[in-house]
């Protein structure tokens, strides 16, 4: 479909892709497409789609979403609440809230960790989510394989895990929905 679009139409459709079915798109693609492409998109949106397609299809990095519901650790459960709710996300993604330092936007200021929406459905409204957030779930690197994914899922028994690198930025998020 992509192959018979203007370049500037192409490019209109993966700005309003989500970045990594965009970034799946591009994929199929040559090199020399990818970037002519990537070019053509505004810089705030072919950001996310370059991060990801630095990884491999087969990983979490190349998998993963780079828009989860991130807030910092001075949020309220409250707030938690709202931003799960909305109707754009997928119920994959509402499920889970990550908490972490500024910048809010990924890749994030340092990973805290995340609360389940069942947690937060159990709290007071006015609490931090910080005090309520699972630090002990051990968060995705970036290039795990297809299947160490499927069994942290099964382990775990989670429809979203972060995906975190080195330095504890958190990245995104890989959802059950992505690994199947």
């Amino acid at each position: 479909l992509v192959d018979y679009l203007a370049d500037e139409r192409a490019a209109d459709v993966l700005e309003a892709m989500s970045p990594d079915d965009a970034a799946d798109l591009l994929g199929e693609l040559g090199p020399t497409e990818q970037t002519r492409l990537l070019e053509l998109m505004h810089p705030d949106e072919s950001g996310p789609v370059r991060r990801l397609l630095a990884y491999s299809s087969d990983t979490a990095g190349g998998v993963m979403t780079p828009e989860p519901v991130v807030l910092g650790p001075d949020a309220t459960v409250a707030e938690a609440l709202a931003h799960i709710r909305n109707p754009d996300l997928t119920s994959a993604l509402a499920s889970m809230v990550f908490v972490c330092r500024p910048p809010q936007a990924t890749p994030t200021g340092r990973y805290i960790g995340c609360v389940h929406f069942q947690r937060l459905l159990r709290r007071p409204p006015a609490e931090l989510v910080a005090s309520v957030a699972d630090t002990d779930l051990p968060p995705l690197p970036p290039t795990a394989p297809l299947g160490e994914l499927t069994r942290y899922f099964a382990a775990y028994n989670l429809t979203c895990a972060p995906v975190v690198d080195t330095r504890d930025h958190l990245l995104g998020a890989v959802t059950v929905d992505d690994v199947l």
